[in-house]
């Protein structure tokens, strides 16, 4: 067996820093073209099927804590990861670089800790598992006891129980979240100018 050659930093967490940047990177040239084209009322209105997309990605989260029965939990989850980004972006670009209150800067700060951590939760604690594994049968291949793997392995094991946190925080972000995003839709619609 080849011996995997980096840390897990640089293997797996390190890759998936820069996905995130490019991802917000994405959104903020999104968001200037946008401007350069005057079409500044498309970002606006995208807000609603980002918010609606997000929405229906919840069907997961149902499906999970057995509230309905319908449709495999594997396809949901599927489901869950593609509307829950397609969402988020379209509403990070609905948020674009404008916040005139309060209640629109919290939301969008809630909107990336949520998305952040559900990645975490998605693709960096599957993969950071498997590599995991993989140094340890390395290291055990290669004679190493028990406790000589656990001493080369610390640091590894640190980073993936930081990551292993993930639900701590991803279920109260997604429930604050969703709190500030119904109060700025609230708001639009007492504050809307209907005439």
């Amino acid at each position: 067996m080849a011996a995997p050659t980096k840390s897990l930093l640089r293997q797996e967490v390190l890759p998936f820093v820069g996905q995130f940047m490019l991802m917000i990177l994405a959104i903020l040239a999104g968001d200037e073209i946008l401007h350069l084209f005057d079409m500044v009322w498309v970002g606006r209105l995208l807000g609603i099927p980002g918010t609606l997309l997000i929405i229906f990605s919840l069907l997961y989260s149902l499906r999970k804590r057995k509230m309905i029965t319908v449709g495999s939990p594997k396809a949901l989850l599927n489901l869950h990861e593609t509307l829950t980004w397609v969402g988020s972006f379209f509403v990070l670009l609905h948020a674009g670089l404008h916040f005139n209150t309060v209640l629109p800067w919290l939301a969008t700060m809630f909107l990336v800790i949520n998305v952040l951590s559900g990645m975490i939760g998605q693709r960096l604690l599957h993969r950071s598992r498997m590599h995991i594994k993989e140094m340890q049968a390395h290291h055990r291949l290669s004679g190493l006891n028990k406790q000589e793997v656990e001493r080369k392995m610390f640091w590894d094991s640190v980073t993936f129980d930081l990551m292993a946190k993930w639900r701590v925080v991803h279920f109260p972000i997604s429930f604050i979240f969703a709190m500030l995003t119904l109060g700025h839709i609230i708001s639009i619609f007492l504050f809307w100018e209907w005439k």
